[in-house]
Order: structure tokens, then C-alpha cells, then sequence
């Protein structure tokens, strides 16, 4: 299988190997075991992390929006986002770990700076969810914008899973859920894909 480079030039894209499988499931386990060791560490100091969450329209408060990506208020909170983090997050950065951790940021910055603006007076916000449904528009858009049938599949699978979740995700009627952030995330997402797509897969002559 051959793509044009971005420059004209014909290059070889290969299907994800071995070693990038065990790749893309180390960086996820490393990353989810992360969020379950500050969880671990707010407990112990009696929630002094959750001051790392953003309240809106505070000045002060800019400088938490990607701390507050990898904050979680308990337990069952970290414990609710792991298993989506950890599969949206594998199968993300199969298309290689560059792009990968670009979108993270482009979504974890995108969303900490919406929920400033335009989340509630009063509210602290925290948590990896707004990544996750960030993840979830990335993943489930990334193979129609290239056109690359493994991704399509992968997206079908994944909406057909999860999608009627991630829709109740985003009902303002949830109480103490940050639809607002899952919104923007899942936007960031979808604006991800287009703004990291790799160009389209071809047949070689």
C-alpha cells in the first residue's frame, strides 16, 4: 500500500505492527496507572489535588486546564474512566504516538479552556472524561476523513459500543456531570482529525 507523502512523493504505509501494539498498550496502562496514583495520592493528603480542577472565569484558574485532565474527584470517578481511556487511547495511538499526543493536547486544551469559559459559576472541573470523549469523536471520525478502511471499521465498532454512552454524555439533565466539558472535548476531537488526518490510503501501480 503506497500514500503520497504531503509532497508528492509515494510512500509505503504498513499496518500496525507488533512492536507498535505493545507500544500504544504501554503508554495506556502507564497513563491510566498514573490517574490511579494521583487519585491515590489526593486521597492521602485529604483531596489537596482537587484544588487542580478548573472554576471558570478565574484568571488563576488557566493554569489548571491540563492538570485538571488528570484529576479525579474518588475513586469511582477514576475508576469510571479508565477502561474508556485506556481502549479509545490504544487504539488512537495505533496510528502512531506523534499524532497521537498531539491530539491529546489539542483536545485536553481545547476542552480546559471551554469549560473555563463556559462552564457554571461555582463548579470545580476535573477529570478525564472531556479526553475521553475527545478521543471518542477522534477515533470514530479519524477513518473516514483518510479513507482507510481499518480505520472505518474501527470507528463503526467503536460508535456501535459505545455511542448511545457517549450521547447520554452529553444531556444537560445529569447532575453533577460536566456535559459542557464532554461536549467541547468531543468537538476537539472531531476538529483533531481533520486538523491531524494523514493523507488517504492508495493502491500501489
Amino acid at each position: 500500500m503506497t500514500y503520497e507523502d504531503g509532497m508528492g512523493r509515494a510512500a509505503v504505509r504498513r499496518r500496525p505492527t507488533r512492536g507498535r501494539v505493545l507500544t500504544a498498550a504501554k503508554v495506556m496502562l502507564a497513563w491510566v496507572a498514573l490517574l490511579w496514583l494521583l487519585e491515590v495520592i489526593d486521597a492521602a493528603s485529604g483531596h489537596a489535588l482537587d484544588g487542580f480542577g478548573i472554576q471558570p472565569r478565574e484568571p488563576s484558574e488557566l493554569i489548571d486546564v491540563v492538570p485538571a485532565s488528570f484529576i479525579h474527584f474518588g475513586f469511582g470517578h477514576v475508576a469510571a474512566n479508565s477502561i474508556p481511556l485506556l481502549v479509545l487511547g490504544f487504539v488512537a495511538a495505533l496510528g502512531g504516538l506523534r499524532r497521537f499526543f498531539l491530539a491529546c493536547a489539542l483536545i485536553v486544551v481545547a476542552d480546559g479552556i471551554g469549560v473555563w469559559l463556559v462552564a457554571p459559576a461555582h463548579t470545580n472541573t476535573a477529570g478525564a472524561s472531556g479526553l475521553i470523549f475527545g478521543l471518542f469523536g477522534f477515533v470514530v471520525l479519524s477513518g473516514f476523513v483518510e479513507r482507510r478502511p481499518l480505520g472505518v471499521v474501527a470507528g463503526v465498532l467503536i460508535a456501535a459500543v459505545w455511542g448511545t454512552t457517549f450521547l447520554a454524555g452529553l444531556s444537560p439533565t445529569n447532575d453533577g456531570v460536566s456535559w459542557q466539558g464532554h461536549l467541547i472535548g468531543l468537538l476537539a476531537g472531531v476538529a483533531a482529525a481533520f486538523v491531524l488526518r494523514r493523507p488517504p490510503v492508495t493502491q500501489a501501480d
